[in-house]
């Protein structure tokens, strides 16, 4: 996959999705672990997604358009740790499985975990979920810079154990270095 431009579409705060008419790409994981920026680098546009380093930035489902249409990547809120009420938390999860069960045009979710850490709970929980469902996934540990080779190739160990995944099927991404970026658009492409 060629990412030629990308724009921001619009936020969706209510139980009403974004009427899309070509193939959706949703990016989910825990609060703080890096989607907007994993969507930045994807799209080669530093900004395009907003990210802060104060978790549950994220509060709506945000859609951007991929190659004036073609595809259309959207922005999941975080889940877990957040500065917020437990009845915002709760909305933003009623949000998400709206989403994840209503999307007509979801093709595949990419769970993003912090290569640093061991996968959460939260993280393996909505893998089951999305297994459940029958909804496509596959997971890209973000971070990949803050760790050496070697340590990289430990925590990779602990992620695909984590998940029960092949050896060599978590991607790894850095959005400071751009590791991953093309490996992940090859990813996207088997899903589209």
């Amino acid at each position: 996959m060629i990412v030629k431009n990308a724009e921001y579409v619009t936020s969706v705060t209510t139980k009403k999705l974004f009427e899309a008419t070509s193939p959706e790409i949703a990016f989910a994981g825990r609060s703080n672990v890096g989607k907007s920026s994993l969507i930045n680098l994807l799209t080669g546009r530093k900004k395009l997604a907003r990210s802060s380093s104060e978790p549950g930035r994220t509060r709506m489902l945000n859609y951007f358009s991929v190659n004036g249409g073609e595809l259309y990547f959207v922005d999941l809120p975080g889940y877990g740790y957040a500065k917020v009420s437990d009845h915002a938390k709760n909305a933003w999860k009623g949000l998400i499985e709206y989403y994840l069960q209503n999307a007509p045009r979801l093709k595949a979710v990419v769970l993003i975990v912090d290569l640093r850490h061991e996968p959460s709970d939260l993280d393996l929980q909505l893998a089951e979920y999305l297994d459940y469902y029958s909804i496509p996934y596959f997971v890209v540990a973000t971070k990949g810079d803050k760790l050496s080779k070697e340590g990289r190739r430990k925590a990779i160990a602990v992620v695909e154990r984590a998940f029960g995944a092949v050896s060599g099927s978590i991607l790894v991404a850095s959005a400071l270095s751009g590791l991953g970026r093309e490996e992940i658009l090859a990813k996207l492409d088997e899903y589209l």
